[in-house]
């Protein structure tokens, strides 16, 4: 992201965050896919990953407590882990290994085939989030991505992804977590916990 061109602030923030959620509007259906899936994978007794540097292992972490916790109906308990979140761990595996291993070596102790990483990334070139990504297919691990305007590396080394299309890094965040938001309420659709409200349009299904 550019940090030389003038700061979006006020009503230009705003107004770049309207643009860009209007684009994310063509993800919708992807989404709600990804929730329906994400659903049968956990109830099935599979487990989702998260990985991100930032603002994107502080969407990660909230990714991961909206399924362990609840989005907001009451419901059972999923398996979720963040991978950002245990300082002890993280420190080993960087000392140990080198800060591009932080995220792959949980993948390859924690993903089993069958089971999901979410992979955020503003730039979509992360390293650390790239290695997880790769680790995650050797393991037989199904990969998305939520990233910033294609083309980028991380939305490519994906099973799938969504990548939003605005140039400042906090728009492209502000959509990640209405993105969040959308996978979480078509889980707990589909795990039976809330009742889909539909729009006047139809059915997303």
């Amino acid at each position: 992201m550019n940090g030389n061109a003038p700061l979006p602030t006020g009503r230009a923030h705003l107004e770049a965050l309207a643009g860009a959620l209007v684009a994310v509007e063509a993800d919708v259906e992807r989404v709600d896919a990804w929730g329906r899936r994400l659903a049968g994978i956990l109830m099935g007794g599979g487990r989702l990953l998260a990985a991100g540097n930032g603002g994107s292992a502080a969407q990660a972490q909230h990714l991961t407590s909206e399924l362990v916790g609840r989005y907001r109906d009451d419901r059972p308990a999923f398996s979720a882990i963040a991978l950002c979140c245990e300082g002890a761990g993280l420190t080993c595996i960087t000392n140990d290994y080198g800060a591009d291993e932080v995220f792959a070596r949980q993948v390859r102790a924690h993903g089993r085939p069958g089971d999901v990483l979410v992979a955020l990334s503003t730039s979509g070139t992360s390293t650390n989030v790239l290695a997880a990504v790769e680790a995650a297919r050797d393991c037989g691990m199904i990969a998305w991505a939520l990233t910033g305007r294609r083309p980028n590396p991380l939305a490519d080394a994906c099973a799938d992804a969504v990548c939003a299309d605005a140039p400042a890094t906090a728009t492209v965040q502000e959509v990640h977590q209405v993105v969040v938001h959308l996978l979480c309420a078509a889980f707990d659709c589909e795990v039976g916990a809330s009742l889909a409200l539909r729009s006047a349009e139809g059915t997303n299904r």
